[in-house]
Formats: structure tokens, C-alpha cells, sequence
């Protein structure tokens, strides 16, 4: 295999809440990183544009073949190997790892599988290349080359003897704390930057936390206007009122706070060209 640096290939769909973590990462692994999408209804492909990412509508099958020559066709550098990975919904950021070393480990073709009726056969260098269902590929400019040309029938075995092939079901990391996407750590978090984005936190506690605290407000003045003496019912009802002007200042002191980040937050996309969305 040719030493000549690495670019990794992301392939996938609807990737707007993970693009930007997998660029970053991969790009301390390689020296190109592309995005191969595969028809995204959100903003993933405007979100790769934005951070320098060159970008590739592919509407080819996933076969391992259709993948390595839509590679050829696309006027690539050829001195780059090829790391392909296939980014689904059960692929996180904590399994780079282990496809990094697979990197390292200088392959012409590695291809890892997954696809569940593959369990059945003991011997994976016999399976057809073209049904398998891939999560990743490491390929040199010769084994790309290599790959483009098989048949539909063609398996590991059919493949050049000068060529280190290697065919064989994903091997999963061990789940180790890892650093991951904050977007998908918690769906907290995802609530927290859409409230930021689409500025509601002035309307979920600013005009909810006013209204309150201006009837609290008054409320109270009446309250201990009204009643001459004490008993369980004028201070429960003081209480509430209290309550009321309490919770209805805090809501504001949220909003305002909530208001306050989101303008942060802008700030800091402006330094790095993301425009507001």
C-alpha cells in the first residue's frame, strides 16, 4: 500500500446534528476530508460546505465496486489512500479508533462488513464483494483500482496476489468514555440550542414570567389590603401570590440569561464564518 496520506470519505444522510464533530475528527486523522451524501433533507451539506468540506452527491448504489469507481470518476488525488465510512444511525464517534488503526495497518483493501446473514459463512474471504454491506473500506490507489474492475461475482480470493486484501465483519470498540458530539450526548442539549437559535426562550419564559410577576405583583398589595387578620387562609393565599411574583421573576432572570447566550453564540459562529440559521 502507498504511503502517500490519507483522506477519509463520510457517507451518509441527514447528518445535521454530527457533520460538524465527524469533520473535526476526521480531520486529525487525515490530510482531505469529503462527504459523500447520499441525499440529506436537513442541513448537512450546507453545514460541510461551511466548514471547508468538499462535498459529493452520490445517488450510485452502496456496493463496494459502484463506491471505488465513483471515487475514480471524481478527479480525486489518487496518491491519497481511501478510508470509506459508511455513517449510520448505530455509528458513533467512539468507534474511530478502531477504524483508525485499521489505517495504519496498510491495507490495498480492507472491507469490513455488517450485514447479519454474513455471520453464517465461516470463511469471509468468500463472500461476493458486491453484497456486501459495508461500514467501512481502506483502499490504496492500487487496490481502488483493483476494486472498480470485479466482477458481479468476484470475492476476496479473486483479487491480485500482489495486493493485501483483507475481507472480515466490523470489529467493535470497546465502550470506553470517548469524546463524543454534544448534540447527541443529551437531548437536553439539543432542546438548549434550538431554544437558543430560534430565540423562544424570550417567549417560553419572558412573556409567561412578566405576566406572572405583574399579577403576583399586584395581587399582593390587594391581598394584604383586604384581609384584617391572620388565618390558614389569608397566608395561603399571601403564599401564592408570593409564589407567583417569585416564579415570575425567575422566568424573566431565565429568559434574559437564555437571551444573553444565544447573542454569544453568535458571536463566536461569526468568528468562524458559520452564518446564523
Amino acid at each position: 500500500m502507498e504511503n502517500g496520506g490519507t483522506r477519509i470519505i463520510l457517507l451518509g444522510r441527514d447528518l445535521e446534528l454530527r457533520i460538524i464533530s465527524l469533520i473535526v475528527r476526521a480531520r486529525e486523522l487525515s490530510q482531505e476530508v469529503i462527504f459523500f451524501d447520499l441525499g440529506s433533507n436537513d442541513l448537512s451539506v450546507e453545514l460541510a460546505e461551511e466548514f471547508n468540506c468538499k462535498v459529493f452527491h452520490y445517488g450510485r448504489e452502496l456496493g463496494c465496486k459502484d463506491i471505488s469507481k465513483y471515487i475514480l470518476d471524481q478527479n480525486l488525488d489518487l496518491e491519497l489512500n481511501n478510508l470509506v465510512l459508511r455513517v449510520t444511525d448505530d455509528w458513533k464517534l467512539s468507534d474511530f479508533p478502531v477504524i483508525e488503526n485499521r489505517v495504519r495497518e496498510s491495507w490495498d483493501i480492507y472491507i469490513a462488513f455488517t450485514k447479519e446473514e454474513s455471520k453464517d459463512i465461516d470463511d469471509a474471504e468468500q463472500i461476493i464483494i458486491d453484497s456486501i454491506e459495508f461500514s467501512h473500506m481502506v483502499l490504496s490507489k492500487s487496490g481502488l483500482e483493483e476494486l472498480s474492475k470485479t466482477s458481479p461475482l468476484s470475492n476476496a480470493i479473486d483479487f491480485s496476489q500482489d495486493l493485501k486484501v483483507r475481507v472480515t465483519p466490523t470489529q467493535k470498540s470497546i465502550r470506553l468514555p470517548q469524546r463524543e458530539s454534544l448534540a447527541t450526548a443529551s437531548r437536553f442539549a439539543q432542546l438548549f440550542y434550538w431554544m437558543l437559535e430560534t430565540r423562544h426562550p424570550l417567549l417560553l419564559f419572558g412573556i409567561p414570567g412578566i405576566v406572572l410577576f405583574v399579577l403576583g405583583y399586584k395581587l399582593s398589595g390587594n391581598v394584604i389590603d383586604t384581609f384584617s387578620e391572620l388565618n390558614t387562609t389569608s397566608i395561603g393565599v399571601t403564599l401564592t401570590t408570593i409564589a407567583m411574583t417569585l416564579v415570575g421573576l425567575f422566568a424573566m432572570m431565565v429568559a434574559l440569561i437564555l437571551y444573553i447566550m444565544g447573542k454569544q453564540v453568535e458571536q463566536i459562529q461569526s468568528q468562524y464564518d458559520w452564518s446564523s440559521k
